[in-house]
């Protein structure tokens, strides 16, 4: 029996490197089975839990920004600070993934985030706050179940690779649409500092027992998925010139695009005159829907690829976007936001998928969460710029016009790679 985490060969169907002595399968820890379906449940509850460390600044920001005596630009660098954190933590904790895996990063993650969660309720000065929403929450914290989990979970399917990445990286969707709903009723009893205080502890007692059931590490599998692979080679499919930095750039523009409605509708309701509940309403629909976006997109990526996918959720994200301006009544915004939802939850996933499409499985870990990291950049700098715009302009209609051109750029890469796709002799391995 080859040692567990072993890099020394691929899946072989209907052989198994890694199983027990007794009453085991030899199919027990192949891609696609029961077992890889029931780390793909627990890794969901992992990255639903962990993400509450980049929604609950979004729920807190007016309040933050009352509180310490901020413009909305500043009060939105919170948001920003602890995005960028996280996506530079991504990159660490996949790294980290790759040569110890996942239930290491997993363990920091959950340490750091009872920590930051509970010295930022008791920070005294803007400044604390913002350290410790970039270091401990971000950075330490969720990073370590969004790019590195999802990395996790891709090696452990290949059939219904899509599907899998799908559900797991709606676990971020689900903390949006499950967390700030239930903030904004403790907040509204008790105060923002005895809710970040509770939420410390969850994160602890939850992702720390849960982790310990991942510690079973897979032999690496370097193929890619059916869907992509139309032609049925055995392996990896040939890479187009300079695919990996265009994803990094098609990460970090689609999420300029994303982050504008996601990161400001309780502060755009509010200006409005809605209230911030009805925008923490609004962000629990959109993230809602985009679990179910999420998952529609996993099937549909099993069926077409990933590249395929980035294209038609990269195209209505723009036409959400679009709908948002000429659109601002409190029905009309219910009903765009679902709709935002619904258009944008397949991009992110898609890119994991493109990565494991193209690159060997030793190296997904720290591929997939670079390109996670770019996605998160651009929901830290589009949040940020939204909010510098919105200063300069008094109004968010210049903002939802600056996330249109960066969606417009996300949307020529895809395109790219769709039609380099069709003319297969130009891509060079």
């Amino acid at each position: 029996m080859r040692a567990l985490g072993s890099h020394a060969a691929p899946w072989v169907a209907g052989t198994s490197p890694a199983m027990t002595k007794v009453g085991m399968t030899a199919t027990t820890y192949t891609p696609d089975s029961r077992y890889a379906w029931l780390r793909l449940v627990i890794s969901l509850v992992l990255a639903t839990v962990s993400g509450i460390g980049l929604w609950a600044s979004v729920v807190v920001l007016p309040l933050i920004q009352t509180e310490f005596g901020l413009d909305r630009a500043g009060a939105s660098l919170s948001y920003t600070v602890t995005t960028i954190g996280f996506a530079l933590g991504g990159v660490f904790m996949g790294r980290l993934a790759d040569k110890f895996g996942i239930t290491v990063p997993l363990f920091v993650g959950a340490i750091s985030l009872g920590i930051g969660f509970i010295l930022s309720a008791l920070s005294q000065n803007y400044v604390q706050f913002l350290i410790l929403q970039a270091l401990p929450i971000g950075f330490l914290g969720s990073s370590a179940a969004f790019g590195p989990l999802i990395a996790d979970v891709s090696q452990w399917f290949l059939k219904r690779r899509g599907i899998a990445v799908a559900i797991v990286a709606s676990g971020s969707y689900g903390a949006g649409a499950i967390w700030p709903p239930l903030m904004q009723q403790g907040i509204a009893v008790y105060g923002w500092r005895p809710v970040y205080i509770v939420i410390g502890l969850i994160c602890v007692a939850t992702i720390m027992p849960l982790a310990l059931l991942l510690r079973r590490r897979p032999v690496f599998d370097d193929r890619a998925s059916p869907a992509s692979n139309r032609e049925g080679n055995a392996g990896l499919l040939p890479k187009p010139p300079f695919l990996y930095p265009l994803l990094i750039v098609a990460g970090l523009a689609c999420c300029v695009a994303m982050s504008m409605p996601q990161v400001h509708i309780v502060a755009y309701c509010s200006d409005l005159g809605y209230g911030v509940a009805r925008g923490a309403e609004m962000l629990s629909l959109m993230l809602g829907f985009g679990v179910v976006s999420r998952l529609a997109s996993g099937f549909i990526a099993d069926r077409i690829g990933g590249a395929g996918t980035l294209l038609l959720g990269s195209f209505l994200q723009c036409l959400a976007l679009l709908f948002y301006i000429p659109f601002d009544g409190l029905a009309s915004l219910y009903i765009v936001s679902a709709f935002f939802g619904l258009a944008q939850g397949g991009i992110v996933p898609s890119y994991a998928l493109i990565v494991r499409d193209h690159y060997p499985a030793r190296q997904a870990g720290t591929r997939i969460s670079l390109v996670m990291t770019a996605t998160v950049l651009g929901m830290a700098l589009g949040g940020w710029m939204s909010g510098k715009i919105f200063d300069l302009t008094g109004s968010y209609q210049a903002a939802f016009l600056n996330g249109i051109a960066f969606n417009l750029l996300n949307m020529a890469i895809a395109f790219w790679l769709v039609m380099g796709r069709r003319r297969k002799p130009a891509f060079a391995t």
